[in-house]
């Protein structure tokens, strides 16, 4: 279906956070997914995909996820000077306060006429970690989490016992987790790590490895695989369908 994109600054805790919102063009209600990106914030590949998954039927939200650090409407560039700017801000901002944006979020879909109450989040990379962060929400029915970092490795700031795979026990929602076997950033052992919190938290998850670099999403750069992205779109747009309507 065609979509339309709209411009939105939502108020939160630590300020205003500007957030794209991709939606049907169409009458009638929709469950919202929020769509967390990479460190670079809203760049080209991630607007393509939130209009993929919004062409499909949901109203995406796609935040930005440094509001805080930079001024409205900043996208880091994919170089060097982006990179080492966006893991400062990755390492500077705690989950306390992505959690306070996610709330925000929440509150935003739910007064909107076009969504209905239903709630779920994605995300690559950083914004796969933050996607498996926001279920943690009892208002996120659902997660589909794509190479998501430093959940394993408890990089991110967060006050005692407040990290991410620490607090597995809290996600009611369903999760699906998606790693790249030839991802450096999320090592096997990594991966076995959230796999068994999982498990021994019994939380309901499906888990997918494949044959992919990190970022085989992202459709700009040498990393990125068309035919497993499309899949993977096909997949979380099955997942959404089936855990939000």
């Amino acid at each position: 279906m065609n979509i339309v994109q709209e411009i939105h600054d939502i108020a939160t805790e630590t300020g205003v956070m500007r957030t794209r919102v991709y939606r049907p063009n169409q009458a009638g209600q929709f469950a919202s997914v929020i769509f967390y990106s990479e460190i670079f914030q809203i760049t080209g590949p991630i607007s393509r995909s939130a209009a993929m998954m919004a062409g499909h039927g949901f109203v995406v939200l796609v935040p930005e996820v440094f509001h805080e650090l930079n001024p409205i409407g900043t996208v880091l560039a994919y170089d060097d000077t982006g990179k080492d700017k966006g893991n400062q801000d990755k390492f500077t901002k705690p989950l306390e306060h992505h959690d306070s944006d996610t709330r925000a979020l929440i509150e935003f879909a739910r007064s909107q006429t076009y969504c209905t109450s239903q709630v779920g989040a994605m995300g690559v990379c950083i914004g796969g970690h933050l996607a498996f962060r926001a279920a943690l929400n009892q208002d996120i029915s659902s997660a589909f989490c794509l190479y998501a970092t430093d959940i394993h490795s408890n990089t991110l700031p967060c006050e005692q016992g407040n990290d991410s795979l620490s607090r597995a026990a809290d996600i009611s929602g369903e999760l699906m987790m998606i790693f790249g076997k030839q991802d450096p950033h999320v090592s096997s052992a990594g991966r076995k790590q959230i796999y068994q919190q999982l498990e021994k938290v019994e939380a309901n998850f499906s888990w997918l490895e494949v044959n992919a670099q990190h970022a085989f999403m992202r459709d700009e750069g040498d990393r990125y695989d068309p035919a497993l992205a499309l899949q993977m779109y096909q997949q979380a747009v099955s997942f959404f369908q089936r855990t939000l309507n």
